[in-house]
């Protein structure tokens, strides 16, 4: 917050914040005729499109003082936006200014009143926001003088022509100095006490408390060879204070983190130990086995943050040097010693899988999970040589000055000539804060048990001189020393090749590459080419949160196809993008990450190489898509391009707007137990928030994260399917890109020591814990009664609630995921169950029934296969659908499967050993049974499993039949939160009949997310605490329930109905609030379409029963629609136009309903309707609610409010906003017609 004064002495209180869209027409209305002599005539949408920074001022009432964009580039054209710099030398030799130090100003307007004052808010906060700034050109035609305000910041350079204009113009300068300066850095004194103490305090009060009122002068008089203390001090007063030591613990670093990319911190030695021993090498896989140290048997930390990498070489010569020509000299050692990339490092922690040429791209792990046998000995190198690095021990700066940090750097590596590395370990709950942002993170052990992250900067990441340019021929030797340790080093080289040698692919693709020098050494290569796919990523992705698509040309979309940067320089990333969208005369960049390509037990991702440059790109949402009836179409159909089949890659993204926009990084260790839907839609919110990075997220899940598409998608037939996720949406997520994955199980929480432990063996630390591990079918345990005493049901104990505690047989499966489906498959093929098996499907859910129908379409007969149901806890089934029930009942009885029903297990094998089983015996209502058993499937109760209880009652959680939590997802425990149908509400909201079990799992995810993000994300208004009376009221979430899967019979099922109580269908029907039912079809001949519409003619219920396969996505947009959004639904039924359901909703009129943007064509149009859009009339919502208070009607109410929408605006507007969304989404919506076409 700044306060401006105008010359009339009026005050108001500003502050600065990054242009939005909605500021358009604002700014549009601050434009002068003035404006327009000094910047021309300027399309305002497409300047903030392209602009690197556009800045907003504010005052406290959110009205728009003023607003100023910057762009790398000059405005009137007066040089080439690929080669400006050499000509602004010409101009004035001494002003070194580079692309890296220099921003042009195209448009600045201000409310006069306050102008000048605006100006100088404005470019103090544009220095503030880009450190590496020092320069702010102006050009304006010379003839025309800068005005009263622009001419307080800007100095005349000189004058200079246009390449387009035949008039001169001038030049004009803005220097840092004047307004934000660099910081005067010297050794601390003692007398600085006084000055540094109100800013620690302000910060801290522990240390005062620790060591005293004068801990601070006692640390600045102690200062000697290996302690330095020094300040930045702003007009004679310190207002920041650093302390440095040379003394590092590098036995614990070195116990603790993986500084292998680091020659271990400490400077060469002929005996330092840098590879592993025969004897412990893996054929094929050393490169892996080197950095295999930072793995374990059951965990890999997948930092996706970028470890440093190259050893130090530092010469005793470098003594009495200044620390940019130290750096320099060291830079030359390090680029020649080959271990150059940090893509090395990266692929090095990771597993690489196989190329997959027809996309041309190398396969290599972002950041993925993997977990290695056990008996792999894992190397860890020894360094003999001294260390080569020296900690900051103690730092404080006054916030008004926290942005020149840096500023530090340079004085202290001078005070340590002999050193090459900086180190800084915070805890894990500090806030990035400007000064770390320049560090690159380090890689923590398994064993890692410190609570803190260390943080490393090198030398010579102090040069500015780094350049970005278009490679050539020579630069050839050069990127290979770079990228010669890397997997994927020909890939690149052979690009760079097609590059110098046709500036072309081999199909004719526009190619690019960019390196970047320093000291004229190579420090990094980039290779892009034309993006040839646009509307394929604008139909499939949500690019236009990120964009105006329509305002980029199509040579515009660069695919970044290669990214290696020495990470030493990794600050400098988002300037190495900057740079190659600005040379390259691109506007956007992309850069997908394809799913594995192959099977393997744990899913990875690869790209076309490791990128560094990954966090500062966003990942962009997938969209959801139309399911098309093409022959119907016919040549309205969309074009190929968008309705081809989906290639199914996660894309990020980044374009000039993002280039100087930084990410929040928040370290805090959140630990998601469980990859059930609830977990995996909690992570996918908190990976897609696009203006934070979460550093530290770990996913603990027995079989790591799913969508392996292990066998297809044979096996999902298994199970029934709730369309949370399915394979394609895991690889559009990547979230193991993202996401560190254990694979294990939770066997105990420690709560005191903050830690998960895993398998009972590995520890996983957590500052938040999230537990959605749902519940899981369990190994029923036998009641143990002997059929030969003829004994029913009544007779017999309860035992459903007893934990079988045997071995569990080698045929008895319990299938709760894909990959207790794919073992199941594997066994039933391996052991010939197809031709010879007799198979027992125990249970009444209906996962029995899909699970009997694989077994039929694998080719068991019926005769060898016995559906057994227990004894019904309920009076609602699993269908609860008369209709459909009865018609999967006549298929299994034509297949020739035996039902029982009401059935208790009794014994395996007669009581006898049961592995494996030969026989299983029942007891009924009435007489035993006894059955042979080749393969025993049981579905017979979800529960929760017993380690996860255990764990959970161990640790002194509430548990009360599930875990107990509160509408905020809190146990009783502050650091653990839980979600899913592992939860119930706490006994004080008096709704036992309600739990996250009656709601969309995926909603509860994102919800979960939403309550989390509040604790993380400064952007968010801070949340009020609701009245004392509805504390007590549990959340109603309203997304649709979804189940769905393939029947016996070959029926595709799906159900979609709102989060409820579950009532029987029939006394559903019988209330008089019911509404009413459209049905077509006939479930047995496989056609049944039912919709259930409530009282308010909302659609509240979709089942359907086909034997042809339907788009599921399509019918699932139909929940909450109004049914005269069907096109008047209920009406055309009573009138007996429709017949068929199926065929109706694949009718062209219908195709916007299922389009992932009609909500929010709904959501427009409605605030068109509530808006006051005239002055004289109330809006339709005001009318509406008017009707019956205050207006006495002779019409009937209904038609008074129609003619009113059409003698008013409101119609023009609606038409307006419904003709703008068709002409919008017209690739995805060709078989609509608007005006223009008509």
């Amino acid at each position: 917050m700044s306060i401006l004064t105008s010359p009339r002495g009026k005050v108001e209180v500003v502050h600065c914040r990054r242009t939005e869209s909605q500021d358009v027409y604002c700014i549009k209305n601050l434009i002068r005729q003035f404006t327009q002599k000094l910047f021309g005539q300027l399309n305002i949408i497409y300047l903030l499109e392209k602009a690197n920074l556009a800045i907003t001022l504010c005052n406290d009432k959110e009205e728009i003082m003023a607003q100023a964009t910057f762009l790398d580039y000059p405005n009137w054209n007066v040089a080439k936006q690929d080669d400006w710099v050499s000509v602004f030398r010409e101009l004035d030799s001494e002003i070194p200014c580079t692309p890296l130090n220099t921003l042009f100003m195209h448009l600045f307007v201000a409310v006069n009143e306050y102008s000048v004052g605006c100006c100088k808010e404005i470019i103090r906060t544009v220095f503030k926001a880009v450190p590496e700034l020092h320069f702010i050109f102006l050009i304006v035609p010379s003839y025309i003088s800068l005005g009263s305000t622009l001419i307080t910041v800007f100095d005349l350079v000189g004058d200079m022509t246009s390449l387009t204009y035949d008039e001169d113009f001038a030049v004009h300068v803005c220097h840092r100095h004047n307004h934000y300066p660099q910081l005067h850095i010297r050794k601390a004194r003692v007398e600085d006490h006084d000055d540094l103490m109100p800013i620690f305090m302000h910060h801290n009060t522990f240390l005062k408390a620790t060591y005293g009122d004068y801990f601070l002068a006692e640390l600045i008089e102690a200062q000697d060879e290996e302690n330095h203390a020094v300040v930045c001090e702003v007009e004679g007063v310190a207002v920041g204070f650093m302390s440095v030591c040379s003394r590092v613990n590098m036995q614990l670093l070195h116990e603790c983190f993986d500084l292998g990319p680091f020659h271990g911190l400490c400077t060469p030695h002929p005996d330092d130990v840098l590879e592993p021993p025969q004897e412990l090498s893996v054929p094929g896989s050393q490169d892996a086995e080197r950095r295999s140290s930072s793995q374990d048997s059951q965990k890999i930390v997948e930092e996706p943050q970028e470890p440093v990498s190259p050893e130090a070489r530092e010469s005793e010569n470098n003594q009495g040097k200044t620390a940019e020509e130290a750096a320099t000299e060291e830079l030359s050692s390090i680029v020649q010693s080959g271990n150059t990339s940090e893509m090395e490092d990266l692929e090095n922690l990771h597993q690489v899988s196989t190329e997959d040429d027809t996309n041309h791209c190398v396969s290599a792990m972002s950041s993925a999970s993997i977990s290695l046998p056990k008996e792999i000995k894992y190397f860890r190198p020894i360094y003999m040589g001294a260390s080569s690095a020296f900690c900051i021990q103690l730092f404080c700066i006054d916030e008004k000055y926290e942005a020149r940090s840096l500023d530090f750097m340079n004085f202290v590596f001078g005070l340590f000539p002999d050193k090459n590395f900086c180190l800084i370990s915070l805890p894990h709950l500090t806030p990035e804060f400007v000064l770390i942002q320049n560090f690159v993170k380090i890689v923590p052990f398994n064993n890692c048990t410190l609570e803190q992250d260390l943080y490393v900067f090198h030398r010579a990441g102090l040069l500015k001189t780094i350049n970005i340019r278009l490679a050539n021929l020579s630069d050839t030797p050069g990127v290979e020393n770079l990228v010669s340790t890397l997997m994927v080093n020909k890939r690149i080289l052979e690009d760079l090749k097609h590059y110098n040698e046709a500036r072309r692919d081999p199909d004719g693709t526009p190619l690019q590459a960019f390196v970047a020098d320093v000291a004229e050494q190579i420090v990094g290569i980039a290779v892009i080419r034309n993006e040839m796919d646009v509307e394929y990523i604008r139909s499939h992705y949500n690019i236009e949160d990120f964009i105006y698509f329509n305002h980029h040309q199509r040579e515009e979309h660069g695919h970044l196809y290669h990214f290696a940067l020495n990470p030493i320089f990794r600050h400098y990333a988002r300037f190495f993008l900057k740079e190659i969208l600005r040379l390259g005369y691109k506007s956007c960049l992309y850069y997908p990450i394809y799913p594995e390509s192959r099977e393997s037990k744990f899913q990875s991702s690869y790209a076309h190489s490791l990128t560094s440059a990954l966090h500062y790109l966003v990942p962009v949402r997938p969209r959801r898509q139309i399911v098309y009836p093409l022959e119907k179409l016919g040549i309205n159909a969309p074009s190929k391009a968008v309705s081809k089949a989906p290639l199914s890659y996660a894309l990020n993204h980044t374009n000039r707007k993002l280039t100087l926009e930084p990410k929040i990084t928040v370290n805090a260790r959140i630990v998601v137990v469980g990859a059930s839907s609830v977990g995996l839609s909690f992570l996918e919110t908190l990976v897609f928030c696009s203006h934070l990075k979460f550093s530290n997220l770990t996913l603990i899940s027995t079989h790591g994260l799913p969508g392996k598409k292990l066998l297809g998608t044979e096996q999902r037939k298994f199970l029934a399917c709730d369309h949370c996720f399915n394979d394609k949406d895991h690889a559009l997520m990547s979230l193991c890109s993202w996401v560190n994955v254990v694979v294990g199980r939770m066997t105990a929480i420690d709560r005191a020591a903050k830690r998960v432990v895993v398998s009972q063996e590995e520890i996983v630390l957590y500052d938040h814990l999230i537990l959605c591990t749902g519940q899981q079918y369990q190994v029923p345990c036998p009641t143990g009664a002997d059929i030969s005493q003829l004994l029913t049901n009544r007779e017999i104990p309860n035992s459903s609630k007893q934990r079988y505690t045997g071995k569990v047989p080698c045929n008895h499966f319990t299938l709760n995921d894909e990959e207790d489906c794919l073992k199941a498959l594997t066994w039933i093929r391996n052991n010939s169950i197809i031709i010879e098996g007799n198979v027992i499907v125990y249970g009444d859910t209906i996962d029995t029934y899909t699970t009997v129908e694989v077994l039929l379409n694998l080719g068991m007969k019926g005769s060898s296969i016995y559906l057994v149901q227990p004894p019904p806890t309920s009076t609602i089934t699993c269908i609860n659908n008369y209709s459909v029930e009865s018609a999967v009942e006549d298929a299994l009885r034509a297949a020739g499967v035996t039902i029982y029903q009401e059935a208790l297990l009794a014994q395996w094998n007669d009581g006898q050993n049961p592995d494996p089983i030969h026989s299983a015996s029942f007891t009924t209502p009435t007489k035993p049974f006894k059955l042979p058993c080749s393969l025993f499937f049981s579905f017979f109760e979800k529960s929760v499993d017993y380690e996860t209880f255990k764990a959970i009652n161990d640790a002194c959680l509430v548990y009360d039949g599930r875990l107990v939590i509160d509408v905020n997802f809190q146990t009783n425990d502050v650091a653990i939160r839980a979600a899913g149908s592992l939860t119930k509400f706490s006994n004080r909201y008096y709704s036992n009949e309600w739990s996250h079990s009656s709601f969309s799992s995926k909603e509860i995810g994102f919800q979960l997310a939403a309550a989390m993000l509040n604790l993380f994300d400064p952007t968010l208004e801070p949340v009020t605490e609701p009245p004392a009376d509805l504390d007590r009221l549990i959340p109603m979430y309203k997304g649709a329930k979804i189940q769905g899967g393939v029947l016996p019979g070959s029926y595709h099922y799906l159900h979609i109905t709102k989060p409820a109580i579950q009532t029987s269908l029939k006394v559903q029907m019988a209330q008089p609030d019911f509404g009413s039912e459209i049905v077509t079809g006939n479930a047995k001949d496989g056609t049944y379409f039912r919709i259930h519409i409530n009282k308010y003619k909302m659609v509240e219920t979709i089942t359907c029963l086909s034997k042809e396969p339907f788009p599921s996505s399509n019918y699932i947009r139909l929940f909450g629609q109004h049914e005269q959004v069907l096109n008047n639904l209920c009406a055309r039924y009573e009138d007996k136009l429709i017949t068929d359901l199926y065929s109706y909703f694949t009718e062209p009129w219908c195709m916007a309903l299922f389009h992932d943007r009609f909500i929010d064509l709904r959501k427009e149009l409605r605030q068109i309707l509530t808006s006051k859009e005239e002055e004289e009339h109330p809006s339709m919502e005001q009318l509406a609610r008017q009707i019956d208070d205050e207006i006495n009607l002779n019409e009937n109410p209904r038609k008074y409010l129609r003619r009113v929408f059409q003698e008013t605006i409101y119609k023009t507007l609606v038409e307006k906003s419904i003709l703008d969304y068709l002409h919008y989404n017209h690739y995805h919506l060709p078989m609509y017609a608007w005006p223009d076409i008509i």
